[in-house]
């Protein structure tokens, strides 16, 4: 598949690809995954596996997803790393269970709204989503 480019107007850079927002967030939900074990290692065996599954839907997203040309050197933003939520792995479990509905309407929206050729995948992250919810419970 190839990424989707539409114009707004002649000579106009590219409009952003739809796909941008859930490729954030599912890097986003990684990294607030993973920030949790770290905190509650105690939950590496349930997480870790969720983690994972956003990384990979991330890279799949990647390669759909049109980004735009970097401009200048960009270093990454150390508050940009994610803390775990919640004060307690029972807080922090809560805070993913709702990062992971807001996840899930979100890729689920996606799906509706995209194109054939995109919605195999949208599907499935959206039902990876939904099981998330079971695992985060």
């Amino acid at each position: 598949m190839r990424p989707l480019r539409r114009r707004t107007g002649e000579g106009a850079a590219p409009a952003p690809d739809p796909l941008a927002p859930l490729l954030a967030e599912a890097l986003s939900l990684a990294g607030q995954h993973e920030a949790a074990i770290t905190a509650f290692p105690v939950l590496a065996d349930r997480l870790a596996p969720v983690a994972a599954a956003h990384r990979e839907h991330a890279t799949a997203l990647t390669k759909l997803v049109r980004t735009p040309e970097p401009s200048g050197s960009a270093s990454p933003d150390p508050s940009a790393s994610p803390s775990p939520p919640g004060g307690d792995a029972k807080g922090t479990l809560a805070a993913l269970r709702g990062a992971e509905q807001k996840g899930l309407k979100s890729a689920t929206q996606a799906c509706q709204a995209a194109p054939a050729e995109r919605a195999a995948l949208l599907g499935s992250i959206a039902a990876a989503r939904a099981t998330h919810l079971e695992v985060v419970r």
